[in-house]
């Protein structure tokens, strides 16, 4: 499928060297803590400076972070040479598993694509005049498996259908949901098919 988000093509396998695009690298290390953690939970991954995202979250918040935590940025923004110390990777280590731990609360967790923390335990709404979402197009990185059209409560219930409807309102954003289960999905919006994206990847998180 077309259209692929920057997140999948680098699970993938496919796209550039590690060390070329860390803010993908991180999404995929908090990608697999948010697995591991095994309690579910969603990350919604905004654009920084944007507000429009605030649309779709129904406020006030139970966990507003206000200032944002940068700890995860602040890190990300350090000079290259810093990063080959042990001491900036045990930092990089936790600050993932603190952010991935917080998608365990009850909501979502909202972070933006320069890592800083907005909110957890967020509820999602639609936005108003927007429409609900009733269909997404789920594809799963497995030799046979072809795109099909489904509804999101068909991945795994009320998380993904708020994720897919997060998306679909907000389609400069990303979304990525675990189930208890084990499964995990990245939304994201497809312009080449006007609909919502489901990646479902647990496969690529072993």
């Amino acid at each position: 499928m077309p259209g692929c988000p920057t997140l999948l093509t680098s699970l993938l396998g496919f796209g550039l060297p590690a060390t070329s695009n860390d803010s993908v690298n991180v999404l995929v290390q908090l990608a697999v803590s948010i697995r591991a953690h095994g309690r579910g939970g969603a990350l919604l991954v905004v654009p920084q400076g944007t507000e429009g995202w605030r649309e779709s979250i129904l406020w006030p918040v139970p966990y507003a972070v206000s200032p944002p935590f940068t700890e995860l940025a602040e890190l990300m923004r350090q000079a290259a040479g810093e990063r080959s110390n042990r001491s900036w990777q045990e930092s990089l280590r936790r600050s993932v598993e603190v952010i991935a731990g917080l998608t365990a609360v009850d909501g979502a967790t909202l972070i933006t694509d320069q890592h800083e923390l907005l909110a957890f335990g967020a509820k999602i709404r639609p936005r108003d005049g927007g429409a609900h979402v009733e269909q997404v197009i789920m594809t799963e990185p497995v030799i046979g498996a072809t795109a099909a059209v489904v509804n999101p409560l068909h991945l795994g219930g009320t998380r993904h259908l708020s994720a897919a409807q997060f998306v679909q309102d907000q389609r400069d954003s990303l979304a990525l949901v675990a189930s208890q289960d084990g499964r995990f999905t990245i939304f994201a919006w497809s312009p080449c098919e006007g609909i919502v994206h489901a990646h479902r990847v647990e496969t690529l998180l072993m």
